[in-house]
């Protein structure tokens, strides 16, 4: 292969790994460098604040692909290195060790990192963030022992680890400055279902309320909020959101804007120069504008096109965004997007009380998001249908159970 191009792929993630491995599909012979700056193998981050938290999965389970594949399929994989810059001009990346990797095509799936808590204080022991397996690993050991948790953030990494700590046995208090978790995701009927769902379980919300301090001596003992309130804790959670990591690109030059702006091919402005992930503010077709989705399933599917894209292909990366939660005995499939102008209207269809459902997010009479909980037989098929159908519906008769999903047509 020493003659053949080299593609280098920047963050040994799943983004990435799923690239190096769409890229071999593709019949792409050429050498492929994937780098990464974490010491384990490519992973899937979801089981960190799920499964693997739990202590349901096994580690081997979350990787993306064992460690002789890479092997076989003559992928080059640099773990624990940095890239530290990009030399556009020489099309070179350059690592924390000194060495010089020359590319034809790259490849940026650099992800994001946790957004940090601005208090006195946070940078006491027993303050947990939540992103890679090593952070999994602490916070487990920690939730293990019980005790007072205190989570900071009613999201989504903010909610699941609360789930996973109040079944290990911990008391465990969530706080969150809006007045109902989840509300810039879901809008404010299904944020008050999951806090429902949480305080049925013994979780102490407390909302509309921000953090001013952590105290402690040495270790976190507390946390204070705006109110004046305190909350003993033997270990703090937060989840307060992430951010971009696109240091690298901005360097580079190249447009940054809310992640590495792309198109629809997810190449950059530099045309031998791509972004997928968390990292990437793509341009979706679908919608008219660009999107950036720090969701699994947006690493998944967007690293094939890139792949394709690197070799030529002339693809577009369209997906609705998509996610999924699992908190006790609730599980949840997400498709759609709220955008800037939000929706008019929420439609619920099923048993809430019981937790099987489906929930329609409405702008005028189209559904732009929708969600299933613990309705597996059905899935998120014929929401998605519904969306990318465009179709007007009848909202009465989208809430009547009666009425097949797939019957609504255009009214």
């Amino acid at each position: 292969m020493s003659n053949e191009p080299t593609y280098v792929i920047v963050g040994a993630s799943l983004a990435g790994a799923t690239a190096a491995q769409a890229l071999r599909e593709q019949g792409f012979t050429g050498r492929i460098v994937l780098i990464g700056d974490e010491t384990d193998l490519p992973y899937e981050r979801p089981p960190l604040s799920k499964g693997y938290l739990l202590g349901t999965d096994e580690r081997a389970k979350i990787f993306v692909h064992e460690e002789s594949w890479y092997a076989e399929h003559s992928v080059e994989l640099l773990l624990g290195r940095r890239v530290t810059s990009l030399n556009r001009p020489n099309r070179q990346v350059e690592l924390d060790t000194g060495e010089r990797i020359g590319y034809a095509k790259l490849l940026l799936a650099t992800g994001s990192s946790p957004r940090r808590l601005q208090v006195p204080g946070a940078d006491l022991e027993g303050v947990h963030y939540l992103r890679r397996v090593e952070d999994s690993d602490r916070l487990r050991e920690t939730i293990r022992t019980g005790g007072r948790i205190v989570v900071v953030g009613g999201g989504w990494i903010g909610l699941e680890t609360a789930a996973a700590a109040r079944e290990s046995g911990c008391d465990v208090t969530v706080i969150d400055p809006q007045r109902e978790p989840l509300r810039a995701a879901l809008g404010r009927e299904m944020g008050a279902f999951f806090a429902g769902l949480h305080l049925r379980h013994g979780v102490d919300l407390r909302l509309s309320q921000g953090v001013t301090e952590l105290w402690g001596t040495g270790h976190v003992r507390g946390v204070r909020t705006q109110d004046g309130s305190e909350f003993g804790a033997d270990a703090v959670i937060v989840g307060i959101g992430a951010v971009p990591n696109t240091e690298l690109a901005e360097r580079a030059g190249l447009s940054c804007d809310n992640g590495i702006v792309v198109d629809e091919m997810l190449c950059t402005q530099d045309s031998d120069i791509y972004a997928v992930g968390d990292v990437a503010n793509s341009y979706r077709p679908f919608y008219g504008g660009h999107i950036r989705s720090e969701h699994w399933a947006n690493a998944l599917h967007g690293a094939p096109v890139a792949a394709r894209a690197m070799l030529g292909q002339r693809v577009a990366y369209d997906k609705l965004p998509y996610f999924f939660t699992d908190q006790y005995d609730v599980g949840m499939e997400f498709t759609g997007w709220l955008g800037p102008d939000g929706y008019d209207r929420l439609v619920t269809r099923g048993d809430i009380a019981g937790h099987a459902f489906h929930a329609f997010w409405l702008a005028g009479d189209r559904v732009v998001a929708g969600m299933q909980v613990n309705l597996w037989d059905d899935g998120i098929g014929p929401v998605e249908e519904l969306i990318r159908g465009r179709h007007r519906v009848d909202p009465d008769q989208l809430a009547d159970v009666s009425v097949p999903l797939a019957a609504h047509v255009v009214v």
